[in-house]
Parts: structure tokens; sequence; C-alpha cells
């Protein structure tokens, strides 16, 4: 009986491959669509990183802008310049390279920030809810319930809310044992397909990952759907049409980003496994990495008027200056 154990625990060592790297498959099956896959995702990335870092120096050198509402746009932009710079260069490469490697390392470290700047994301859109909720519903009493030691309490607590639940999560999955195959059929180290290759049990690991979903993800979330039933209802009490639109309106492009970002995330998260195709789950994933970020800084810039106003005086400066 013994040996039959000792047959067997050998035959698991057997199974299981010392993996040191991870080949990411991407959009391997296009290969007629590489070089224009390509140029666009180049395209987008690059209107994403000189977009946000607009919004960034605006916000800076402009003091109309020195406000809670573009302080936390400020570190909404910061945010979206990472997030895709921790995913979209890898990729750029590997839509061109032959050799679609990363070290099992650079595997993990890429999977915890995607988790650690996601959920950042998250928790700062819940607190530019609030920033209007307060603005809209509590407008005497913005600028106490609103002081900068507040906003920066709110943004640290964003930035660091993240850091244990990514820590786990990455580090719990690269403690499981990989047999098999090294190739993970995602343009990134995303938990799903690279769990995928583990050759032990990973209900554990998964209901930790639903129970971090709905406190870090959800949470938050509904701490944004219940700031905008307040706001909505305080919207409807005004008894002037042309003084709900310009309410409405100086939270509008913050309520199109959350969709975005959230209505994107929930079709690849929050679908049962059997519901896409892993290609559709591509496609969408590059929704939410790359067309969402690119699409934040032109949302803020065309549909609020006082960030057209700080672009035109610091353009006008800098032409002055020039001159």
């Amino acid at each position: 009986m013994r040996s039959n154990w000792l047959n067997l625990q050998q035959g698991k060592f057997r199974n299981q491959t010392l993996i040191t790297e991870f080949i990411l498959l991407g959009f391997s099956n296009l290969l007629h669509l590489q070089g224009l896959l390509f140029c666009m995702v180049l395209f987008m990335y690059m209107v994403t990183v000189m977009g946000n870092t607009l919004i960034i120096l605006v916000i800076t050198v402009d003091p109309a802008l020195h406000s809670p509402m573009y302080f936390f746009l400020g570190n909404l932009a910061f945010i979206e310049i990472c997030f895709t710079l921790d995913t979209v260069p890898k990729m750029l490469v590997n839509l061109l390279a032959e050799d679609k490697s990363i070290s099992f390392a650079g595997c993990a470290v890429q999977m915890y920030f995607f988790f650690f700047f996601g959920c950042a994301e998250c928790f700062l859109l819940a607190a530019m809810a609030y920033d209007r909720y307060v603005a809209i519903c509590h407008p005497l009493r913005y600028n106490i319930l609103m002081n900068q030691r507040v906003c920066r309490k709110m943004v640290g607590g964003a930035w660091v809310i993240g850091v244990p639940v990514s820590l786990l999560q990455a580090a719990w999955i690269f403690n499981l044992p990989f047999c098999g195959t090294n190739e993970v059929n995602h343009f990134f180290c995303d938990a799903p397909p690279v769990l995928k290759l583990v050759c032990a049990d990973t209900y554990l690991y998964e209901m930790q990952a639903v129970a971090s979903t709905f406190l870090f993800l959800m949470f938050p979330f509904m701490l944004i759907v219940v700031s905008y039933v307040c706001i909505l209802t305080t919207i409807l009490r005004m008894p002037s049409a042309e003084g709900r639109r310009k309410t409405f309106s100086t939270c509008s492009s913050h309520l199109i980003v959350v969709t975005l970002f959230y209505g994107s995330g929930s079709l690849v998260y929050l679908r049962p496994k059997s519901s896409y195709s892993p290609d559709i789950k591509k496609l969408l994933s590059l929704f939410y990495t790359v067309l969402t970020p690119m699409l934040n800084p032109i949302i803020y810039s065309l549909r609020n008027s006082d960030v057209k106003g700080a672009l035109r005086r610091v353009i006008g400066r800098k032409l002055f200056l020039q001159n």
C-alpha cells in the first residue's frame, strides 16, 4: 500500500513541469491582421498616454482646476497611464516578435499590477461619485466635507487598499503547481487563462477570487450607485429644467466613464465561463485595457467646459510666451 502511495506521488511530480516562462498567445491565430492590430493598438496607446498626460499637466498648471473634482481626475489620468503601461507595451512587442515569451516572475508582476491599478481605479471612481454627491446634495457644506485633507485621504486609500488583495491574488496563483503546456491564451497574464494551466484543485482560490471581486469591485460600484440615486433624487426636485440640465452635466462625464469601465469589465469577469470563446474574451479585454483609457481624457475634455477653457488658456499662454 505504501509503495502504491509512493508511485502515485512520483506520478504527480512527473506530471508537474517546472515552468520558467509563459508564452502569451495573444492574437497569434490572426496572422494576417497582426500588422493592422499593431498600428491600431499603438495609435490608441499613444493617444492614451498623451491625452492623460495633458489632463494631468493642465490640472497642475491651471489654478482654476485646483478643486477636489479635478484632483481626483488627475489621479484617474495617472492610473490610466499606469494601467496601460502594464499590459500594452508587451502586447505591442508580441504582435511583431516571434518570441512571445514572458518570464515566470514577469508574468506574476504583470498580474499584480493589473489587479492593483484596477482596484485603485474602482475606489477612485467611487470617491469621484461621492464628490459629485456632496457638491450637488450638500453644496453649502462642500468646502468643509471635501477639504484637502479629506481628498488626500480618499485618494491615498484608493491607492493603498488594492495592495493586499493584489498581492494575495498574484502570490496565490503563482505558488500553485503548473503542469503541461505553458501557453497562456491571452495577450497579458490575466488570472483566468493562467489558472487553466494549474494542475491542482483551484476551488479555494476561485472562492476567494469571487469574494475579492465583490468586496473590491462591487462594493465601490454599489457606493457609486447609491451616490447617483441621491444625486438624481436631488436633481429631479429642482424646479428649473435648465438648472437640472446644468447640474446633471457636472457629473455626466464621470457617469459615462463608470459605465464604460464597469460595463466592459463585467462582460469578461462576471459572465459564466462558457459564455464567450477565448477569442471573444480577448477582444472584450482590449476594450477595457486599451480603448477605455483612451476615451476617458477625450470624454472629460469634450464634455467639460472647465477643462476646455483650461486647455485654451494653457495653449494660449504657451503661444504667447513663444511669440
